[in-house]
């Protein structure tokens, strides 16, 4: 089973609430009842005897740039009656509003056939409109009154016969919430479904773009309201009572919510559903579908007097169809805002983006400059501009004679209704009119290496290569600025909370994706008292371990107060903070006491120095070998590239490669890992790494580059070419002749035998052309000069045969040791 993860937005320990500042209504309470014969009037509320929530006609505002901005009109609706902010949970009249030339009129009572309607007179006519009713009683009892509930359900019911079922319920009509009790999902009988529609934005509760339904297979599922509808996220892993365990441990993880709410699964012949419900009476928790897609569980503080976001999923903000709107990129490490207008184009409606309605997206800057003539001649000075590593757009139309990029971009420019197009591998995808669902690769939920070229006017494109050669300082200094306080607030946060409660989880980092905090004791029984030692290290030893629900685990232990100390918390703040196929994932960690251990997932085959260099290990065939080789390339470049910070893991090591059931290999081991910010070059650190993989510059005491990495890569490579250790060996007792391989592998591929060089164990079988790039990588990474080494994505590009490299020359290092080499053996 797939975990359920916590989310950890950027400033999510404080949620952004989706509702003024403010009271929704200043209102007279007049008790929790509506009898018939009776009114409800602008200036009047009910309130639920419990006094949690109130009733009445409000209007949402919201304060944008200082100014109050407010709803397009009045509403019927439910909030929560004691809490400062206002939180509307149900609104009866959602996509009407009442117009302020109607309020003085406006009246919500029970009309003469039982059903509640809001009456406005019209003072020309002198007659009374319908504008909103509930259209299911039909009775002239005057014992129906409607009752809100201590639940915060507004239900219309008979009091003759007294007690069964209401007549009509708000809760069987929600709106974009669900409160403790209320239902999710559907009567077997009538077909009759329970879900909610998100709100238009801050200040219009109209329905929105996406909803949240259980469908007819008993899956929960997330959904846009397009046509054609898409479902972008979905709970099936083993159905709604897993879910509702799952859930169960989630909410029991975290101190906000531990014992209080409890999730509950009905399917019966008669209905199916999901619902919860809360132990504590006088707490404030409810679950909304946000505006952009989310479902959320968010949980009242009392003591910060703002509401808390304890989860929410998807956890990616990109995922949801269209979120950002048309010419927009959606970047979940960019956090808070996610969405950002394309290269040269600006938001529709800078005020709607405020009030977080982004379906308008954004405009064009510039007119494009097309001209088709009468002889269906094309004349363009438009350009193209690269957006890389996003998603494309959705439908795009297929060039089948474009074999080239320049045809491809041709057939594009051609064409006056082209907005973009992509080429890779011999094909070419062009797009006419918006572009939508165009989300930046942020290694974790969403992964893409495609290029979209964007088609802009010729003097956007010449302003755009100017400002990005004068991009100003002061934005970069603040962006660091502002970055560094944010990493440094959450780190704090996270640290006294640990102390506080050492069962705490980490909900504090941002984009942890749900690291769980185990109890010691836990651990002890999954690793059956720490009794199968999987391997160690300089700061204690990893231990095999299963949890209750047969995930295989590798539970690291961590020895030394101090040294223990420091390397837990580089763990958690480097690989905690990410995800990537390439690095090893870290599920959890335990802090109690003194004890601290991490929790990764489990890797079958271990690490790649037990298969390089022991005897009894599975050979690792070529093919294996330079897929490992490209794996960890990637990962590396992942982790110096594409991190909001680049960050350098400073022992890149085989031990510190482990592979999965396939021989994927990850990344592991972050307890020396150190953050560089990426408008800096350089990092002080103090010396750290593992001897025969350390870079030059390390011995040196400078601050130290991502191509530290670099280097200790290319030992790593000479090693898995070889399947022996960099260590020098002497070969005889009577002379002093050194025997190291990087110094024999750089005269062997500049005299072209690279067969000597492969691992004998593979008996030739192994592919010469990668082989020869294999090995000049290798070299040009272990260059003496940092800046002679590449980088790492040039060596993905060169590994993955995208990219050539020239014969590397010998490094000074190795020359002066083969020189030593030859005079001793004189």
């Amino acid at each position: 089973m797939p975990p359920l993860y916590v989310v950890a937005l950027a400033g999510l320990i404080l949620f952004s609430s989706l509702h003024t500042a403010a009271p929704c209504s200043n209102a007279t309470a007049i008790g929790d009842t509506l009898a018939a014969g009776k009114a409800l009037a602008i200036g009047d509320k009910l309130v639920s005897r419990n006094g949690k929530f109130a009733l009445g006609f409000f209007q949402l505002r919201h304060s944008v740039a200082g100014k109050a901005v407010s709803s397009p009109g009045w509403y019927l609706g439910i909030w929560f009656n004691k809490i400062p902010v206002c939180t509307t949970v149900w609104v009866a009249n959602r996509d009407k509003p009442i117009a302020e030339s109607d309020l003085n009129t406006t009246q919500l009572r029970i009309s003469g056939d039982g059903n509640l309607v809001i009456f406005a007179l019209n003072k020309n006519t002198s007659t009374e409109s319908r504008l909103w009713f509930t259209e299911v009683a039909n009775s002239t009892d005057t014992s129906i009154s409607a009752v809100l509930n201590n639940t915060g359900n507004f239900a219309l019911v008979q009091k003759t016969p007294s007690s069964g079922e209401p007549l009509w319920q708000s809760f069987d009509c929600p709106t974009d919430v669900g409160l403790p009790t209320a239902k999710i999902g559907r009567n077997k009988v009538t077909g009759f479904n329970w879900s909610f529609v998100s709100k238009k934005s801050l200040i219009d509760p109209g329905f929105g773009s996406y909803s949240i339904e259980l469908s007819i297979d008993g899956a929960l599922r997330l959904a846009s309201r397009s046509s054609p509808s898409v479902v972008y996220w979905s709970w099936t892993s083993g159905g709604l009572a897993q879910l509702v365990k799952a859930l169960d441990g989630l909410m029991d993880s975290d101190p906000r919510t531990k014992g209080l709410l409890k999730p509950t699964y009905q399917d019966n012949d008669e209905e199916v559903y999901f619902s919860y419900t809360i132990t504590n009476e006088s707490a404030s928790v409810f679950v909304p579908i946000d505006i952009s897609g989310q479902l959320k569980l968010n949980v009242w503080s009392q003591a910060k007097e703002t509401w808390e976001t304890v989860y929410a999923q998807p956890s990616d903000f990109c995922i949801a169809p269209a979120v950002c709107g048309p010419f927009a990129v959606c970047n979940s490490n960019s956090r808070p805002l996610f969405c950002d207008c394309m290269e040269t184009f600006s938001q529709k409606s800078p005020l709607d983006w405020e009030l977080g309605d982004r379906r308008g997206g954004c405009a064009r800057n510039t007119p494009l400059h097309c001209i088709t003539s009468n002889k269906s001649q094309t004349s363009s000075t438009d350009v193209f501009h690269p957006i890389p590593k996003v998603t494309l757009p959705g439908n795009p139309r297929s060039i089948e004679d474009a074999t080239t990029q320049s045809n491809c971009e041709e057939a594009c420019l051609n064409d006056c209704s082209c907005t973009g197009y992509s080429y890779d591998n011999s094909k070419c995808s062009v797009w006419h009119g918006e572009l939508l669902n165009v989300n930046m690769d942020d290694g974790i939920g969403i992964s893409s290496q495609d290029v979209l070229y964007l088609r802009l006017a010729a003097t956007d494109f010449q302003s755009l290569s100017k400002n990005n050669k004068r991009k100003p300082r002061a934005i970069i200094a603040a962006s660091i600025v502002s970055f560094g306080l944010l990493m440094l607030m959450l780190l704090l946060l996270v640290w006294r909370t640990r102390f506080k409660r050492f069962n705490a989880s980490l909900h504090d980092i941002p984009g942890s994706g749900g690291i769980i905090a185990f109890r010691y004791t836990d651990l002890v029984h999954a690793t059956k008292n720490f009794s199968e030692r999987l391997g160690g290290g300089g700061f204690g030893s990893v231990f095999k371990g299963v949890l209750s629900e047969s995930t295989t685990i590798a539970v690291k232990r961590l020895d030394g107060a101090r040294q223990g100390e420091k390397q837990f918390r580089a763990e958690v703040s480097s690989i905690g903070l990410i995800q990537h196929i390439n690095l090893v994932k870290l599920i959890g960690f335990c802090c109690e006491g003194d004890k601290r251990l991490l929790v990764y997932e489990h890797m079958s085959n271990g690490s790649l120095d037990a298969h390089l260099f022991q005897s009894n290990a599975i050979i690792l065939k070529w093919s294996t070998r330079y897929q490992i080789a490209i794996g960890v390339a990637r990962g590396l470049c992942y982790l110096h590239e594409s991190c909001r910070e680049c960050i350098i893991h400073c022992d890149i090591k085989p031990e510190n490669i482990l592979l999965d059931a396939s021989f994927a290999p990850k990344i592991a081991d972050f307890g020396m890992a150190a953050f560089v910010g990426r408008d800096f070059s350089r990092v002080l650190t103090t010396f750290r790494g593992t001897a025969g993989y350390l870079a030059p510059e390390w011995l040196s005491g400078v601050a130290i580059t991502p191509k530290v990495d670099v280097y200790s890569f290319g030992m790593v490579l000479l090693e898995i070419i070889s399947g022996k250790r960099n260590t020098p060996e002497v070969n005889s007792k009577s002379s002093y002749q050194v025997a190291f391989f990087p110094v024999q592998a750089i005269s062997k591929l500049h005299e072209g035998d690279l067969q000597s060089l492969v691992d004998r164990q593979l008996h030739g079988d192994f592919d010469l052309e990668e082989a020869e790039r294999v090995c000049k990588v290798a070299f040009w990474c272990i260059q003496d000069n940092e800046c002679d080494r590449p980088t790492m994505g040039e060596v993905v590009r060169v590994l993955e045969g995208l990219q050539e490299l020239n014969m590397p020359p010998m490094p000074r290092l190795l020359a002066a040791i083969t020189e030593r080499s030859d005079a001793a053996s004189m």
